[in-house]
């Protein structure tokens, strides 16, 4: 039962916010579906004939036109409990 009450204080801190750096690394596919829905399609051949496959992902954010900096820095700060650092458009790898 002491086991318990020990593992207790460590399940909360895992519940905690993340460092600044590791939430503006999770948050930039969220803005990358603001910005604009995703997808791919695959075609091909098999032994069973011809295959094909898609993929289409669009969120909440980009159906209601929010922009992608403010889904970025609100959901930064959800996370992390701090303002992004960089901002969207100055991130490596942003392409809108």
């Amino acid at each position: 039962m002491n086991k318990v009450f020990l593992l207790f204080p460590l399940l909360l801190l895992s519940c905690g916010p993340i460092s600044v750096e590791l939430a503006e690394q999770q948050c930039m596919e969220r803005a990358r579906l603001a910005a604009g829905p995703r997808g791919e399609i695959a075609i091909g051949a098999g032994s069973n004939g011809p295959v094909t496959a898609y993929r289409l992902e669009i969120n909440s954010d980009f159906l209601t036109g929010r922009d992608p900096s403010q889904v970025f820095e609100t959901c930064v700060v959800s996370k992390s409990g701090e303002l992004p650092r960089t901002p969207l458009y100055l991130q490596r790898g942003w392409r809108g």
